[in-house]
């Protein structure tokens, strides 16, 4: 089954540096429509592994080509051997050999295909990839059962389940027909109190940010007055389901919910950083400003479009970027040229404690060449 790509995950990748040997990246489309046989996957996989076999070797001891020579054949091996598609459309895999690192992930969601090698891996392609609804506790509520999801690493995990069974019209006994149509009622409103109650408490220790609702329409209103304050001002949307859905099922019917969130999220989020940049504060706008502030560890949240990116320079002591040739102004070493300015920024910004936000729903930073950042100072 295909993995999920998390920040956790993308902070590791992107903290490691070979001290030894060469970094292999290598990303893989495998959209059905793209790519519908094994023998087309096998064939980019090939093209790939050739375009990483062609790097530069010129500055590489012999111990250092051996390595990057056995790296790039346990990958086809692995490919050929061990890798399962089964409903993945992407792949990555990460390997560094002679520095003991090997990582291959199977990815819900496409990626542009490349191959990368260098001393770092090549993480900007699986930012877009991380689910910003994390975290989001999803509550299907019904007249007799109510189960809570946390949505984490893109699926759905039941954290609680309360259950009242209400009683059949086989037990009115001698209670007048309004007399127990009350009755039932009354059950259900302790049902939802209940439910709303342990949606409370769930929200306090897993300090969930966001909450979806699933019921019925007419239940929505009668469950939304049982919540808390707190839980009501967490609630970002609300939607259907059928009877008895599964969890692959309710994340599908939330899963436009939760997109709606993030396009609001990102509104809000541009709408911070245009005023920051509108009085020259703490903002930072163009490839210039934003490689200066991630390597100066200022950036408190990375913003960039999709497909933006630019060459740029390195520092191959200190990790240093800039967008022009020259000399680290650190430590005087001459900076190196690379294809992917965007993977320097988002190197730069992960090792400090930063975030990255992959801005799928706006274009408000095309005026930005695409990329910008909030700062701490």
């Amino acid at each position: 089954m295909a993995g999920t790509v998390t920040w956790s995950l993308l902070r590791e990748l992107a903290g490691f540096r070979a001290e030894k040997g060469c970094a292999i990246s290598l990303c893989l489309n495998l959209d059905p429509s793209d790519v519908p046989t094994a023998g087309d996957a096998q064939t980019r996989m090939n093209a790939m592994l050739h375009a990483a076999d062609r790097t530069d070797r010129t500055d590489l001891t012999h111990e250092q080509r051996a390595a990057l020579k056995s790296d790039l054949e346990r990958i086809a091996t692995w490919f050929d051997d061990e890798f399962e598609r089964d409903g993945s459309q992407g792949l990555a895999v990460f390997a560094a050999g002679l520095d003991n690192f090997w990582r291959t992930l199977a990815l819900p969601e496409p990626v542009r295909d490349s191959a990368k090698v260098s001393r770092n891996f090549y993480v900007s392609p699986l930012v877009s990839l991380v689910s910003r609804g994390d975290g989001t506790i999803v509550a299907v509520v019904g007249r007799e059962q109510g189960q809570l999801y946390r949505l984490r690493a893109g699926r759905l995990e039941e954290i609680a389940e309360h259950y009242d069974e209400q009683p059949g019209q086989h037990d009115q006994g001698g209670w007048s027909q309004g007399r127990y149509q009350r009755h039932i009622e009354k059950l259900v409103q302790e049902h939802l109190k209940g439910v709303a109650q342990e949606l409370d408490r769930s929200k306090r220790q897993l300090r969930a940010p966001k909450i979806v609702l699933v019921c019925s329409d007419e239940m929505r209103s009668e469950f939304t007055d049982a919540l808390s304050a707190e839980v009501r001002e967490s609630l970002v949307g609300w939607t259907q389901a059928q009877a008895q859905a599964g969890p692959g099922a309710i994340l599908q019917a939330v899963t436009p919910v939760l997109e709606e969130a993030e396009s609001k999220d990102e509104a809000e989020v541009i709408e911070r950083w245009r005023e920051e940049a509108g009085r020259n504060a703490r903002a930072a706008s163009g490839w210039e400003q934003t490689l200066e502030a991630s390597s100066d560890a200022r950036v408190e949240l990375l913003l960039f479009q999709d497909g933006a990116d630019r060459p740029a320079y390195r520092c191959p002591a200190c990790g240093r970027a800039a967008v022009s040739e020259g000399s680290c102004p650190l430590d005087g070493t001459r900076l190196e040229p690379t294809d992917s300015g965007l993977d320097l920024a988002v190197h730069q910004t992960l090792a400090n404690g930063g975030a990255v936000w992959a801005i799928r729903h706006h274009e408000d930073l095309a005026p930005a060449e695409g990329v910008g950042a909030l700062l701490r100072f």
